[in-house]
């Protein structure tokens, strides 16, 4: 069985900062959840959704040359824009690619047809499909007039709906760029920038430099700022308000096995008692739902496959998450499914 550690934490000092406002949007509470490729599908969004405590969220993020070509072979749409419909707003979709053509003709889908809340341009994702490949992401930031290009075309093709983009510090530790981009971008027309705290050639390695992303914001004459990296407690979420010069911030992997770090930094930031993780019997039943969600959508084989990389998600940090995940990563069907889960997430949990 993995253990589970269920206290309530006593909220830090209260931090309230003003709702974030995104061109007409106001943000509220200023948390926003981070596009993840593979990750935040609607059924993750669902699932955050119900906890609350999230301004904003967002899809994964969405090829553009990826999306013309869907639509023109198939007359549909990609995976990644499942739910997007129907879903509650605000809501938004990120898309990526280094042609302003392409970006500017998806950002024009997504506004007036989709009616998304927000079209995010991906300036920093570091994986080498996207930089290597498709000389896209956080490639670009070698680039800053190409990224004032593309976001102007995205502005300008999205209008009214706001347009924001989400950068790092720069490709490489000794090359960091990001107040001359996050200039390009307020120039371009931009309603907000994200800036996750690492470079490109840090993936996800060291810690996020806060003290960098802070020192943006003088920098900018109306634009939000938006901080991104490590956030991954509700306390971390009240003290990047305290410290840095953010206007926002945007919580990401943590949240995958912690889908209700949201609603407990909410809580966090009104001085209010944070709630309790949940317990492993509702985890279960969380997990069982996320499952459902996903195999409606996909069938029970891809639904089964799609949801390994989910369910070792929940189990991390717990003593036993080791076992589950081997076990887990192996499923293929939904009777091996259930089987794991109901081993390591049992009903209930009786203290003596």
């Amino acid at each position: 069985m993995i253990a589970s550690s269920n206290e309530l934490s006593e909220p830090p000092n209260a931090v309230t900062p003003p709702p974030l406002r995104i061109g007409p949007l106001v943000i509220d509470p200023p948390i926003l959840q981070a596009p993840m490729a593979g990750f935040t599908n609607f059924a993750y969004r669902q699932i955050v959704r119900s906890f609350g405590g999230v301004g904003l969220q967002a899809t994964e993020m969405i090829s553009a040359r990826g999306f013309l070509a869907i639509d023109e072979r198939d007359h549909e749409f990609p995976d990644r824009l499942w739910g997007v419909r129907e879903e509650p707003r605000p809501l938004a979709v990120q898309i990526w690619d280094n042609n302003p053509e392409a970006m500017a003709a998806v950002g024009a889908r997504l506004a007036h047809d989709f009616h998304v809340s927000v079209v995010d341009i991906n300036f920093g994702c570091p994986v080498k499909q996207v930089t290597q490949d498709a000389h896209s992401g956080s490639y670009l930031l070698k680039c800053p007039e190409r990224i004032g290009e593309i976001v102007a075309s995205v502005v300008k093709a999205c209008a009214p709906t706001p347009v924001t983009a989400k950068i790092r510090l720069g490709c490489t530790r000794d090359k960091i760029v990001a107040i001359e981009v996050a200039q390009v971008v307020e120039a371009a027309g931009a309603a907000a920038l994200t800036v996750h705290g690492r470079t490109a050639q840090d993936f996800f390695q060291g810690s996020a430099d806060w003290d960098r992303i802070s020192a943006i914001k003088p920098h900018l004459k109306r634009m939000p700022l938006i901080g991104n990296g490590d956030l991954n407690s509700p306390q971390k979420v009240v003290e990047a308000f305290r410290r840095y010069d953010v206007d926002g911030v945007m919580i990401a992997r943590a949240a995958l096995n912690k889908p209700w770090l949201f609603a407990q930094s909410c809580a966090a930031l009104r001085g209010e008692p944070i709630p309790p993780d949940p317990t492993l019997a509702e985890e279960r039943e969380l997990l069982l739902n996320h499952y459902r969600l996903v195999c409606d959508r996909f069938g029970d084989q891809k639904g089964t496959v799609l949801m390994r990389k989910f369910a070792c998600c929940y189990a991390q940090g717990r003593a036993g998450a080791r076992e589950f995940r081997t076990r887990v990563s192996r499923v293929a069907t939904p009777a091996e499914f259930n089987s794991i889960v109901e081993n390591y997430f049992p009903r209930e949990v009786h203290s003596e």
